[in-house]
Protein backbone atom coordinates (compact mmCIF):
# COMPACT_ATOMS: atom_id res chain seq x y z
CA UNK A 1 0.00 0.00 0.00
CA UNK A 2 0.96 3.14 -1.45
CA UNK A 3 1.23 6.12 1.63
CA UNK A 4 2.56 8.51 -0.04
CA UNK A 5 0.76 11.92 0.88
CA UNK A 6 -0.31 13.37 -3.22
CA UNK A 7 0.15 17.47 -2.97
CA UNK A 8 -3.43 19.03 -3.31
CA UNK A 9 -3.03 22.31 -5.55
CA UNK A 10 -5.39 24.74 -5.64
CA UNK A 11 -6.41 25.41 -9.84
CA UNK A 12 -5.29 28.51 -11.26
CA UNK A 13 -7.64 31.57 -10.98
CA UNK A 14 -8.11 32.11 -14.82
CA UNK A 15 -8.98 35.58 -15.60
CA UNK A 16 -10.06 35.62 -19.08
CA UNK A 17 -10.30 32.93 -22.17
CA UNK A 18 -11.70 33.02 -25.58
CA UNK A 19 -10.93 30.64 -28.62
CA UNK A 20 -7.57 32.27 -28.78
CA UNK A 21 -5.98 32.97 -25.16
CA UNK A 22 -6.34 32.84 -21.61
CA UNK A 23 -5.01 34.60 -18.86
CA UNK A 24 -4.26 33.65 -15.69
CA UNK A 25 -3.55 35.63 -12.02
CA UNK A 26 -0.06 33.68 -11.26
CA UNK A 27 0.57 33.47 -7.68
CA UNK A 28 3.66 34.24 -5.99
CA UNK A 29 6.58 31.73 -5.97
CA UNK A 30 5.13 29.69 -8.70
CA UNK A 31 7.71 29.99 -11.78
CA UNK A 32 5.66 29.70 -15.60
CA UNK A 33 7.51 26.59 -16.44
CA UNK A 34 10.31 23.97 -16.03
CA UNK A 35 13.78 25.18 -15.02
CA UNK A 36 17.13 23.83 -14.86
CA UNK A 37 17.40 26.42 -12.11
CA UNK A 38 14.70 24.57 -9.99
CA UNK A 39 15.11 21.36 -10.53
CA UNK A 40 13.39 20.13 -7.45
CA UNK A 41 10.05 22.16 -8.46
CA UNK A 42 7.06 20.06 -9.47
CA UNK A 43 4.46 22.71 -10.32
CA UNK A 44 4.95 25.33 -12.83
CA UNK A 45 2.18 27.60 -14.28
CA UNK A 46 2.24 26.27 -17.87
CA UNK A 47 1.69 22.45 -16.87
CA UNK A 48 -0.75 23.42 -14.56
CA UNK A 49 -3.13 25.05 -16.75
CA UNK A 50 -2.45 22.75 -19.73
CA UNK A 51 -4.00 20.03 -17.13
CA UNK A 52 -6.55 22.18 -15.86
CA UNK A 53 -7.64 23.54 -19.60
CA UNK A 54 -7.24 19.81 -21.08
CA UNK A 55 -4.51 21.14 -23.66
CA UNK A 56 -1.68 22.53 -24.52
CA UNK A 57 -1.16 26.46 -23.76
CA UNK A 58 2.10 28.55 -25.24
CA UNK A 59 3.63 31.40 -22.34
CA UNK A 60 3.57 34.75 -24.15
CA UNK A 61 5.95 36.54 -21.34
CA UNK A 62 7.05 36.04 -18.06
CA UNK A 63 7.08 36.90 -14.55
CA UNK A 64 9.49 36.40 -11.78
CA UNK A 65 8.66 33.76 -9.48
CA UNK A 66 8.06 36.17 -6.80
CA UNK A 67 5.50 38.09 -8.52
CA UNK A 68 2.11 37.63 -8.59
CA UNK A 69 -0.38 38.91 -11.23
CA UNK A 70 -1.91 38.31 -14.56
CA UNK A 71 -0.11 36.28 -16.98
CA UNK A 72 -1.18 35.20 -20.67
CA UNK A 73 -1.23 32.28 -22.78
CA UNK A 74 -1.83 31.17 -26.40
CA UNK A 75 -4.15 28.46 -27.50
CA UNK A 76 -2.24 27.95 -30.53
CA UNK A 77 0.81 28.45 -31.97
CA UNK A 78 -0.16 30.58 -34.52
CA UNK A 79 -1.63 33.27 -31.96
CA UNK A 80 1.50 33.04 -30.12
CA UNK A 81 3.07 34.19 -32.64
CA UNK A 82 0.96 37.07 -33.03
CA UNK A 83 1.16 37.81 -29.51
CA UNK A 84 4.64 37.80 -29.36
CA UNK A 85 4.74 40.14 -32.39
CA UNK A 86 2.50 42.64 -29.82
CA UNK A 87 5.45 42.17 -27.23
CA UNK A 88 8.33 42.56 -29.26
CA UNK A 89 6.57 45.88 -30.96
CA UNK A 90 5.84 47.39 -27.56
CA UNK A 91 2.46 47.24 -27.94
CA UNK A 92 1.49 45.65 -25.30
CA UNK A 93 0.88 48.57 -21.90
CA UNK A 94 1.87 46.83 -18.39
CA UNK A 95 0.75 48.13 -15.03
CA UNK A 96 2.41 46.79 -11.98
CA UNK A 97 1.79 48.09 -7.98
CA UNK A 98 4.51 47.64 -5.62
CA UNK A 99 5.37 48.58 -1.54
CA UNK A 100 8.20 50.34 -1.64
CA UNK A 101 10.77 51.57 0.84
CA UNK A 102 10.27 55.32 2.12
CA UNK A 103 8.47 57.83 0.92
CA UNK A 104 8.55 57.99 -3.35
CA UNK A 105 6.02 60.91 -3.78
CA UNK A 106 4.95 62.59 -6.99
CA UNK A 107 5.72 60.83 -10.69
CA UNK A 108 8.04 60.44 -12.94
CA UNK A 109 10.87 58.36 -15.56
CA UNK A 110 13.85 56.71 -15.55
CA UNK A 111 15.72 55.93 -18.24
CA UNK A 112 18.35 54.16 -16.96
CA UNK A 113 20.22 51.42 -18.70
CA UNK A 114 20.90 47.57 -17.09
CA UNK A 115 23.36 45.95 -17.61
CA UNK A 116 21.80 42.11 -18.71
CA UNK A 117 21.83 39.89 -15.89
CA UNK A 118 23.62 36.33 -17.02
CA UNK A 119 23.11 33.18 -15.80
CA UNK A 120 26.89 31.80 -14.94
CA UNK A 121 26.20 28.24 -16.48
CA UNK A 122 23.37 28.74 -19.16
CA UNK A 123 25.08 32.24 -20.52
CA UNK A 124 28.30 30.69 -19.60
CA UNK A 125 29.33 31.72 -23.25
CA UNK A 126 27.78 34.78 -23.24
CA UNK A 127 29.47 38.00 -24.28
CA UNK A 128 30.37 39.20 -20.45
CA UNK A 129 31.16 42.67 -21.40
CA UNK A 130 27.89 43.56 -23.63
CA UNK A 131 26.84 46.88 -23.16
CA UNK A 132 23.77 47.71 -21.10
CA UNK A 133 20.69 47.54 -22.46
CA UNK A 134 17.85 50.54 -22.48
CA UNK A 135 15.32 50.36 -20.01
CA UNK A 136 12.56 52.63 -19.04
CA UNK A 137 9.96 52.54 -15.97
CA UNK A 138 7.66 55.58 -15.79
CA UNK A 139 6.13 55.31 -12.01
CA UNK A 140 3.73 57.35 -9.76
CA UNK A 141 2.54 57.45 -5.88
CA UNK A 142 -0.61 56.28 -5.62
CA UNK A 143 -0.14 56.52 -1.66
CA UNK A 144 2.16 56.81 1.46
CA UNK A 145 2.28 54.73 4.51
CA UNK A 146 3.93 54.04 7.68
CA UNK A 147 4.09 51.91 10.71
CA UNK A 148 4.81 53.68 14.54
CA UNK A 149 8.29 51.57 15.31
CA UNK A 150 11.49 52.48 14.56
CA UNK A 151 13.87 51.53 11.77
CA UNK A 152 17.06 52.91 10.38
CA UNK A 153 17.01 57.06 10.92
CA UNK A 154 13.08 57.36 11.27
CA UNK A 155 10.97 57.05 13.85
CA UNK A 156 8.68 54.93 11.99
CA UNK A 157 9.09 52.78 9.02
CA UNK A 158 7.72 54.43 6.03
CA UNK A 159 6.43 53.06 2.70
CA UNK A 160 4.96 53.90 -0.23
CA UNK A 161 2.83 52.24 -2.44
CA UNK A 162 3.48 53.06 -6.44
CA UNK A 163 2.11 52.39 -9.69
CA UNK A 164 4.34 50.90 -12.08
CA UNK A 165 4.59 51.17 -15.76
CA UNK A 166 7.78 49.35 -17.32
CA UNK A 167 7.97 50.29 -21.29
CA UNK A 168 11.00 48.06 -21.86
CA UNK A 169 10.94 44.18 -20.86
CA UNK A 170 14.29 43.82 -19.11
CA UNK A 171 14.92 41.01 -16.28
CA UNK A 172 14.28 42.19 -12.72
CA UNK A 173 13.39 45.69 -14.30
CA UNK A 174 11.12 47.23 -11.96
CA UNK A 175 13.14 45.55 -9.00
CA UNK A 176 16.42 47.01 -10.23
CA UNK A 177 15.06 50.16 -10.96
CA UNK A 178 13.54 50.72 -7.97
CA UNK A 179 16.72 50.04 -5.88
CA UNK A 180 18.01 52.73 -8.21
CA UNK A 181 15.91 54.96 -6.85
CA UNK A 182 16.59 54.01 -3.13
CA UNK A 183 13.35 53.07 -2.67
CA UNK A 184 13.87 49.37 -3.13
CA UNK A 185 10.54 47.19 -3.40
CA UNK A 186 9.74 45.48 -0.17
CA UNK A 187 10.87 41.52 -0.13
CA UNK A 188 13.19 41.72 -2.90
CA UNK A 189 15.74 39.33 -1.33
CA UNK A 190 18.27 40.25 -4.09
CA UNK A 191 18.06 44.50 -4.98
CA UNK A 192 16.44 45.14 -1.72
CA UNK A 193 16.92 46.01 1.77
CA UNK A 194 17.97 43.10 4.06
CA UNK A 195 17.06 45.21 7.19
CA UNK A 196 13.68 46.26 6.09
CA UNK A 197 12.56 42.97 4.84
CA UNK A 198 13.68 41.28 8.60
CA UNK A 199 11.99 44.03 9.80
CA UNK A 200 8.92 43.21 7.93
CA UNK A 201 9.17 39.69 8.85
CA UNK A 202 9.89 40.68 12.01
CA UNK A 203 6.21 42.06 12.73
CA UNK A 204 4.28 41.00 10.53
CA UNK A 205 5.47 37.12 9.88
CA UNK A 206 6.28 35.74 6.32
CA UNK A 207 6.38 37.71 3.06
CA UNK A 208 6.79 37.96 0.12
CA UNK A 209 8.13 40.12 -2.79
CA UNK A 210 5.49 43.00 -3.44
CA UNK A 211 5.16 43.60 -6.34
CA UNK A 212 2.32 42.45 -8.64
CA UNK A 213 0.99 42.34 -12.50
CA UNK A 214 -2.06 44.29 -11.59
CA UNK A 215 -2.88 44.94 -15.50
CA UNK A 216 -2.06 44.17 -18.89
CA UNK A 217 -3.54 46.18 -22.19
CA UNK A 218 -3.39 45.54 -25.74
CA UNK A 219 -5.53 45.59 -28.86
CA UNK A 220 -6.84 41.78 -29.53
CA UNK A 221 -4.85 40.87 -32.74
CA UNK A 222 -7.62 38.90 -34.64
CA UNK A 223 -11.10 40.67 -33.41
CA UNK A 224 -9.44 43.90 -33.17
CA UNK A 225 -11.06 44.53 -29.58
CA UNK A 226 -9.75 46.55 -26.85
CA UNK A 227 -8.25 44.09 -23.98
CA UNK A 228 -8.05 45.04 -20.44
CA UNK A 229 -6.90 42.04 -18.42
CA UNK A 230 -7.05 43.24 -14.53
CA UNK A 231 -5.73 40.61 -11.65
CA UNK A 232 -6.88 40.97 -7.87
CA UNK A 233 -4.51 41.78 -5.24
CA UNK A 234 -3.49 37.95 -3.21
CA UNK A 235 -4.40 37.94 0.12
CA UNK A 236 -0.81 38.10 1.23
CA UNK A 237 -0.36 41.09 -0.01
CA UNK A 238 -3.47 43.44 0.92
CA UNK A 239 -2.86 41.78 4.69
CA UNK A 240 0.09 43.63 4.54
CA UNK A 241 -1.26 46.72 3.21
CA UNK A 242 -3.82 46.46 5.90
CA UNK A 243 -1.55 45.80 8.48
CA UNK A 244 -0.20 49.40 7.35
CA UNK A 245 -3.61 50.52 7.28
CA UNK A 246 -4.21 51.10 3.16
CA UNK A 247 -7.52 49.60 2.53
CA UNK A 248 -7.77 49.98 -1.08
CA UNK A 249 -5.11 51.06 -3.93
CA UNK A 250 -7.28 50.55 -6.83
CA UNK A 251 -6.02 48.14 -9.92
CA UNK A 252 -5.66 50.95 -11.92
CA UNK A 253 -2.19 51.77 -12.52
CA UNK A 254 -1.63 52.90 -16.15
CA UNK A 255 -4.40 54.83 -15.50
CA UNK A 256 -2.61 56.11 -12.46
CA UNK A 257 0.77 56.65 -14.14
CA UNK A 258 -0.51 57.82 -17.21
CA UNK A 259 -2.69 60.69 -15.55
CA UNK A 260 0.49 61.81 -13.34
CA UNK A 261 2.49 62.37 -15.78
CA UNK A 262 -0.15 64.18 -18.67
Amino acid sequence: MNDAVIEEVPPLEVIYQDQYMVAINKPAGLLVHKSYLARKETHFAMTMLRDQLGQYVYPIHRLDRPTSGVLLFALSSDFARQLNELFSERRVDKGYLALVRGYLNDSGTLDYPLKEILDKIADKKADQNKAPQDAVTQWANITTCHYPQPIGNFEQARYSVMALVPKTGRKHQLRRHLAHLRHPIIGDTTHGDGKQNKYIRKHFGDMRLMLHAAQLQFEHPITGESIRLVAQLPEDFLTLLGNLNVTDVGLNPIEHVHAQLD
